[in-house]
């Protein structure tokens, strides 16, 4: 790691080779960050209490009484110097995205550009928070809405994509007016921490006031401390379907409002009329690209029976090509998984594959020897599978791709809705009739729907989300804003009576 950038961030090292995030020992608990590409210490972040949440939720409280009245565009001034910070230490900290959580150097460097990303948009988005100007039934009334900040926004992210989610909804909600406290996943901690770190360095040179953007660490049990309390009326939480169910009930409860970008179980549909190379590419890089641990990665491969053996053929030419190694080394296509809980799960849905009646075209496997000490690197492998196999209807957050025939695309859509999960989908056609009846109320049950691209890869200008087990929250791009913020309907009455609205009469002598 770079030393030079961990030290101006103001992060001190605890023990020989590891980094600490705190600003003093004095934890009683930390929580250890292990790098899944050497399996070493990289670093420790203090636990946090219950008495410091509470302490960050009352600065977070009295932050926002300052932060909202601050005209909209100036909160966006801020936000585009955060970007520019992000431009400034891309390289380190994209370097840290990929030896702390496994991804390739590239994705790590692409997740800090979406950040940038999302500050360019959210920049523009803070001079367009619009309302509507209504007709109203009665003379002499103007009726209108504006939106208004909710005030305090609690962000769980997960460890695949350990700073970019954090940013889709920080980003928005900072220029909507409200504050935000962010808890990262206990598996990618320091990516957190040094990622607050900057936006810190921003934040106190523009003078704003402590608590607008606050970090806490913990598992679950501090996760809950947020999904509990009334006083943030939002929670966005990305995770599993499992812990998606705990969040979205914890927060009912107390009619609070969530943002869930919960599990994926993404299908390619492959017609006769595909080209060949389009689908390569989004069907490889879709399945291996963060080895398999992105809720839109391509699990399931949908192929019309007339091309499936040379769909087969070509697939197993381009696994042969996957360079497997230190994501860090930018040759190597694909890094490797979490931990060993993500490796335990891997093998096991290969058993279960195999128990179905299922075979591997490509077989997988845990990799030995030189350089893959940790036991965390895995084969990406192929399994020739059919749609009504239970396997096939779960999301297993590893490189493995199930790929099945159909015989008309009735029947592919249906296989490719018939899952609990509607994150991403896309088809491969260049027939018109094809695409567009896939794109209709007729085809995809997902929040995202492609054509001749993978599922993977979405861009920050669109809302990002989708349907069923997957949560029906949407993050980032186009009116994702107006999740951030409270309707208000407004009418004023510049007349010299009180008109009734639906005509109703109410006479006083």
């Amino acid at each position: 790691m770079n030393t030079s950038f961990m030290r101006r961030l103001g992060l001190k090292k605890r023990n020989p080779g590891t980094w600490s995030g705190n600003k003093s020992y004095e934890a009683k608990e930390y929580l250890k960050s292990y790098s899944p590409v050497d399996g070493k210490l990289l670093g420790e972040v203090g636990i946090t209490t219950r008495k410091q949440y509470d302490s960050v939720i009352k600065r977070a409280e009295k932050a926002f009484i300052t932060w909202r009245d601050i005209p909209a565009p100036k909160r966006g001034e801020i936000i585009r110097q955060f970007g520019d910070k992000l431009r400034q230490h891309k390289e380190d900290l994209g370097k840290l995205v990929s030896y702390e959580m496994g991804k390739s150097l590239q994705e790590g460097m692409g997740e800090v550009q979406e950040m940038i990303d999302i500050c360019d948009f959210a920049v523009g988005q803070s001079r367009q928070l619009y309302g509507l100007t209504i007709q109203s039934e009665r003379p002499h009334h103007r009726m209108f809405e504006q939106w208004h900040p909710v005030g305090l926004v609690g962000i769980i992210t997960s460890f695949n994509f350990p700073v970019a989610v954090w940013s889709w909804n920080a980003m928005i909600a900072l220029v909507a007016g409200d504050v935000c406290i962010w808890k990262p996943s206990e598996k990618t901690p320091l990516c957190g921490v040094a990622t607050h770190k900057l936006f810190q360095q921003v934040l106190k040179a523009n003078k704003v006031p402590d608590g607008v953007a606050t970090l806490i660490n913990g598992n679950y049990v501090v996760g809950e401390y947020m999904t509990h309390d009334k006083r943030i009326p939002l929670i966005s939480a990305t995770g599993s379907t499992a812990m998606g169910r705990k969040v979205g009930t914890a927060v009912a409860q107390r009619f609070g409002r969530t943002i869930l970008e919960l599990g994926g179980n993404n299908a390619i549909i492959v017609t006769p009329s595909a080209d060949m190379n389009l689908v390569m590419t989004s069907a490889v890089f879709g399945a291996v690209g963060t080895a398999g641990q992105r809720c839109t990665t391509t699990r399931r491969l949908i192929i019309h029976e007339s091309i499936y053996d040379k769909v087969k053929k070509q697939l197993k030419k381009a696994y042969k090509q996957i360079r497997i190694g230190n994501p860090l080394d930018p040759k190597n296509h694909m890094g490797p998984i979490i931990d060993q809980d993500a490796v335990e799960k891997y093998l096991d849905a290969i058993r279960q594959v195999k128990e179905q009646g299922g075979k591997f075209l490509v077989p997988g496997g845990v990799l030995e020897g030189e350089g893959y000490e940790s036991g965390t690197y895995v084969k990406p492998c192929i399994a020739e599978v059919t749609h009504d196999m239970p396997i096939v209807k779960k999301e297993t957050f590893a490189p493995i791709l199930y790929i099945m025939k159909y015989k008309d695309l009735d029947e592919a859509i249906h296989m490719q809705n018939d899952v609990p999960q509607g994150l991403s989908s896309s088809i491969m056609t260049t027939d018109m009739r094809e695409m567009e009846t896939f794109l209709s109320c007729c085809g995809s049950d997902c929040g995202i729907a492609n054509v001749n691209i993978g599922t993977s890869g979405a861009e920050i200008g669109g809302a990002f989300g989708g349907e069923k087990e997957t949560g029906g929250g949407r993050e980032s791009g186009s009116d994702a804003w107006k999740a951030y913020m409270r309707r208000q309907t407004n009418t004023i009455n510049y007349g010299r009576d009180v008109p009734l609205a639906q005509g109703i009469k109410f006479d006083l002598d």
